[in-house]
């Protein structure tokens, strides 16, 4: 992996961490175009990568997270379930990771979904993330296990979660950005202990490579989550819906066309 292709994927990670689009399934297409071999770094980068991503939610939200404990014992709540659940199906869930026509049908049906999401919870009745209750709150957690299936979208996954316990659009999505920090600040530090304990090191330029990539995936991050905010009150899910369908299908005639798509 060189500069360039680190950058590309790093703004591919700023852009869908937080969008209901599964990050996973834009990286294998961005990967494979790219002729990106896997290997244990390019694996790490993948993960470690999201940590600029999860400082943007903490820069933009950050009266939030320093004004009740009620708002950590929350988050805490609703990680619970998928810190036991990647921790009793990690090996599954690598298998899974091997399948690229499980994230095309994953992007397909999540896809469909979102197209029906806003009629199905069209009358929310939390408007504020001090209303969410803690069964709420691990509801909700339970909803994002469902994005350890690869092509699920995490946020996606906890997004819906949320409008099916009544909240609106904007605290589903906010809420969804908050529990990604936990989440993923767990992924990368899991991933970092596996790494080193395999005995893997990292040179210099691979240091680089991830403060630049995490530089990147930060700055776009911000815009991302800025924008669909405002695009979600607005708009809903529909065209988010329409984009999982067509990306699933893409992923689906590439395989069947003969191209070796790999997972990073």
């Amino acid at each position: 992996m060189n500069f360039i292709q680190a950058i590309i994927l790093a703004v591919i990670e700023g852009l869908t961490e937080f969008l209901p689009v599964s990050s996973t399934g834009h990286m294998i297409l961005a990967s494979s175009y790219m002729g990106i071999a896997s290997d244990p770094f390019v694996k790490l980068f993948t993960i470690v990568i999201q940590l600029g991503a999860i400082l943007s939610v903490v820069v933009l939200y950050f009266k939030r997270f320093f004004k009740t404990l009620d708002f950590y014992y929350k988050l805490i709540v609703a990680f619970i379930p998928a810190a036991v659940f990647g921790y009793l199906l990690s090996d599954k869930i690598d298998e899974l990771l091997e399948s690229p026509m499980t994230v095309a049908i994953s992007l397909v049906i999540g896809g469909f979904i979102l197209l029906f999401v806003d009629k199905w919870f069209s009358e929310p009745t939390i408007h504020s993330e001090e209303e969410i209750t803690y069964l709420t709150a691990l509801k909700i957690g339970f909803f994002q296990c469902l994005a350890m299936i690869p092509g699920t979208s995490r946020s996606g996954a906890s997004i819906v979660g949320g409008m099916t316990q009544k909240l609106s659009r904007k605290v589903a999505a906010e809420f969804s950005f908050f529990l990604a920090v936990p989440t993923m600040f767990a992924a990368t530090a899991k991933k970092l202990l596996d790494f080193y304990k395999a005995g893997h090191t990292v040179s210099h330029q691979e240091v680089q490579i991830l403060l630049v990539a995490n530089v990147i995936a930060f700055i776009v991050a911000l815009l991302a989550i800025k924008s669909f905010i405002g695009f979600l009150n607005k708009n809903g899910f529909k065209l988010f819906g329409w984009y999982r369908i067509i990306a699933g299908i893409i992923i689906i005639l590439l395989i069947y066309s003969g191209h070796d798509l790999q997972i990073i």
